[in-house]
């Protein structure tokens, strides 16, 4: 079974912290590359941040720094500890490997939930 499920985000004030947690299942997490992703109002969806199986990281500009992926290969489980938030961090941020998992039966990109991130005084 194809599953992505994304927990932990919430309401924060600027400069606070979250850890967000991803469940997948094996088709999906095994030996790829995981990333966070994440579509904010108006723009579209972004890699964040991504892992590969070897825990090589890779992170866009404005989150180097604050943003620390991680990966625990023993529980399919990625991570994304976020530190300094800002309001511009606001955002749905989903989980997936990158690139992004291909559902054959859904002819589509597969997505979880996704958690919301928001930051906010």
């Amino acid at each position: 079974q194809v599953q992505l499920v994304e927990s932990g985000g919430g309401l924060v004030q600027p400069g606070g912290s979250l850890r967000l947690s991803c469940a997948a299942s094996g088709s999906i997490f095994s030996r790829n590359t995981m990333g966070w992703y994440r579509l904010a109002p108006g723009k579209q969806r972004e890699l964040v941040a991504s892992i590969s199986h070897l825990s090589n990281t890779n992170y866009i500009d404005s989150v180097k720094g604050r943003f620390t992926i991680s990966r625990d290969n023993a529980k399919n489980t990625v991570y994304l500890q976020m530190n300094s938030l800002r309001p511009e961090d606001t955002a749905v941020y989903y989980c997936n490997k990158d690139p992004p998992y291909y559902h054959t039966s859904l002819y589509r990109v597969y997505w979880g939930q996704g958690t919301q991130v928001t930051v906010s005084s």
